[in-house]
């Protein structure tokens, strides 16, 4: 380890004052999960909830995110999303993945407010908490203001906290590696989400925090890349996982190539890459409505997001089906 790393107490979901029992992060792929509506009223259909987070565990996923930005968490209410955690934590446990943690996206633009929702998740069975910084007043959120909202809310959260550096939903705030590195120390910070993409970021803050890898548990921090178009380039870099939207409707495709890694099949994991990236920039461009449209077409549900993201027009469903359809051959072939 570099003089400037940091060893933050967590040793790959061990206690650290804050729960008495946690099941670990594991290495490997995450997904941010779909929140799925009744198409005419709009309500939260948690039975295909529930369906689809065990389709997920099926497929080897080893961790499920609820309420992020996948799960269009800006679009509900608390009662909803905490009744959306606890049926997917309920669905896990009944189809027997109770190793599959659930981390709850509970980012709200005041500290208290986080807080408050950090319990809820808690008591919901969320046993993370994923966090963007407070954007709404972005000409006051400087270093100092990052650095106090997520250090007052690690302080008062019953939950570990994985920060997530996504400046396109923050107005723009993109955290550097020196802050993130800073904020490791904190003995209730245990890992990142880099949806920045920025690869050199996720290296910088691995090493110093000594991040688990697929090699070796570390400290347990924690280094996730967000999107699955850089699922073997995360893995090369000394991260722990890959936290993707594209794992929504690929997952298997996800899991081979960080799997192929992992055993040293690193032209095999490369070659895979570059048809899980092509795929995946089809189902990053078309966003929500694509990525649901995707699950409808192969997997008979999905259906629409809560307004006012719009509905996909018939001819972009057919798009999305047909731009997915390679990645889809090798998806079912697994």
């Amino acid at each position: 380890m570099t003089s400037d790393s940091v060893t933050n107490g967590y040793t790959n979901g061990a206690t650290n004052g804050y729960a008495n029992e946690r099941t670990p992060l594991r290495p490997g792929i995450y997904s941010p999960t779909m929140t799925f509506f009744d198409p005419e009223t709009e309500e939260v259909d948690l039975p295909t909830v529930k369906k689809h987070a065990v389709r997920l565990a099926q497929a080897g996923l080893v961790g499920l995110v609820t309420m992020g930005s996948n799960g269009e968490a800006v679009h509900l209410n608390r009662a909803e999303k905490a009744a959306i955690t606890r049926a997917t934590r309920e669905a896990l446990d009944e189809a027997g993945y109770r190793d599959v943690p659930v981390i709850a996206g509970a980012s709200e633009q005041g500290i208290k407010l986080t807080i408050e929702l950090c319990k809820e998740s808690a008591e919901a069975g969320a046993e993370y908490v994923l966090l963007v910084p407070p954007s709404y007043y972005r000409y006051a959120m400087d270093e100092d203001a990052i650095h106090e909202y997520y250090t007052k809310v690690a302080d008062g959260s019953p939950l570990p906290l994985i920060l997530y550096n996504y400046p396109g939903a923050v107005a723009g705030l993109d955290m550097d590696s020196d802050l993130i590195i800073k904020l490791a120390k904190h003995p209730n910070i245990i890992g990142t989400k880099f949806t920045c993409g920025n690869t050199g970021k996720l290296t910088r803050v691995a090493l110093a925090t000594n991040a688990c890898t697929t090699k070796s548990a570390g400290s347990g921090y924690m280094a996730f890349g967000g999107m699955a178009d850089f699922t073997a380039q995360t893995a090369a870099s000394g991260g722990s996982g890959i936290i993707a939207g594209g794992a929504n409707v690929i997952p298997k495709v996800c899991v081979k190539v960080w799997n192929l890694w992992a055993e040293g099949k690193y032209d095999e994991a490369l070659e895979l890459q570059k048809v899980l990236s092509k795929g995946d920039w089809v189902l990053t461009k078309a966003a929500i409505p694509g990525t649901k449209s995707a699950i409808q077409s192969y997997f008979g549900y999905g259906g629409f997001p809560r307004r006012p993201l719009k509905r996909l027009p018939k001819e972009k469903v057919t798009a999305v089906a047909e731009g997915i359809r390679e990645v889809m051959e090798v998806e079912n072939s697994l």
